[in-house]
């Protein structure tokens, strides 16, 4: 009935690939380092609370209407509210991070869309719910890509986490 979210969070380590005076290169650092990691604890409770209940982990409307409603959306709710308040400097990355925050509203809008179709019972609304999901995973794929691109772009060497 609902499709399984995946891995949609990003976990990065950033290691300087070489000393300058580079002020994107410094932000982005700051960003990967400091920033992410403490927002993206929200993002990472939420998304895990979703997987529980839903794909091959799903019991039933009941079980999952109660998740979604007291834990996944106001733990995501507060994570977008976290994202919002990240003060960025670079034109660069202040445009990646925008697009961040645009997934993740898509993606609770695709949470609110759940818990207004177990509500009413409207498999319509599941259906859109899983599209604008989808749609979010998409955007999710292009941030992190395009946070890949300027990572290079200014010498700083991604490491993904697992």
């Amino acid at each position: 009935m609902i499709k399984r979210l995946g891995g949609c969070m990003l976990l990065f380590a950033f290691m300087l690939a070489g000393c300058s005076a580079d002020p994107v290169q410094e932000e982005l650092l700051a960003y990967v380092n400091d920033v992410l990691p403490e927002v993206t604890e929200k993002e990472v409770a939420a998304i895990t609370a979703y997987d529980s209940v839903s794909g091959d982990n799903y019991t039933s409307d009941e079980v999952m209407y109660s998740v979604m409603v007291d834990e996944v959306s106001p733990v995501y709710n507060s994570f977008i509210a976290d994202l919002e308040e990240v003060e960025i400097e670079s034109k660069e990355l202040k445009e990646l991070h925008e697009h961040y925050i645009e997934a993740a509203n898509i993606q609770h809008a695709g949470f609110i869309l759940i818990i207004a179709g177990l509500e009413q019972q409207d498999r319509g609304k599941i259906i859109e719910a899983n599209e604008k999901l989808a749609a979010a995973r998409k955007m999710l794929r292009e941030y992190t890509a395009d946070l890949e691109a300027l990572a290079e772009e200014h010498d700083v060497t991604l490491e993904e986490e697992y």
